[in-house]
């Protein structure tokens, strides 16, 4: 029973890079779709849709810290199940954020190539998507050192 502990708190250390990663390649996937059908019906000044195509690349940036901060915790029987359950709600939290933002930025595209004077206001809704990957971030961070005191 102690291995399987363990080995749960492992998963949730690495839980935040994985799933941030998965979240991130859907959402820039998605992203980069919609930038790629603007580039067809734009002239010129398509280089911002292809950045902001990348805006959810940002989850799995989050998900390496939190995974280094609670493996620096140490994981043993006794804080395994805090990194689990902090480390795989995290990951969902940053899987879903980015897939999310990736919706958000691919709307702003299609918004912002028929009318280009909203590109700055129509990113607004996957920047307030981005505060909750924050606010997940923070959460991991301040848990887990509640772990290690």
């Amino acid at each position: 029973m102690e291995n399987l502990i363990i080995a749960l708190g492992w998963l949730g250390v690495f839980a935040p890079v994985a799933l941030g990663a998965v979240g991130s390649a859907i959402g820039c996937s998605v992203a980069g779709q919609a930038a790629c059908g603007a580039m067809l019906d734009v002239e010129s000044g398509y280089g911002k849709f292809v950045g902001l195509s990348a805006m959810p690349s940002s989850q799995v940036i989050y998900g390496i810290v939190i995974m280094f901060t609670l493996s620096g915790l140490g994981v043993s029987e006794a804080t395994a199940p805090g990194l689990f359950g902090i480390g795989l709600l995290t990951g969902v939290a940053l899987m879903y954020s980015a897939t999310y933002q990736g919706q958000a930025v691919a709307a702003a595209i299609n918004a912002s190539k028929n009318k280009p004077e909203v590109f700055g206001l129509s990113i607004a809704p996957a920047a307030i998507v981005e505060g909750f990957a924050v606010f997940a971030f923070v959460f991991a961070l301040v848990m887990g050192q509640s772990i290690a005191g």
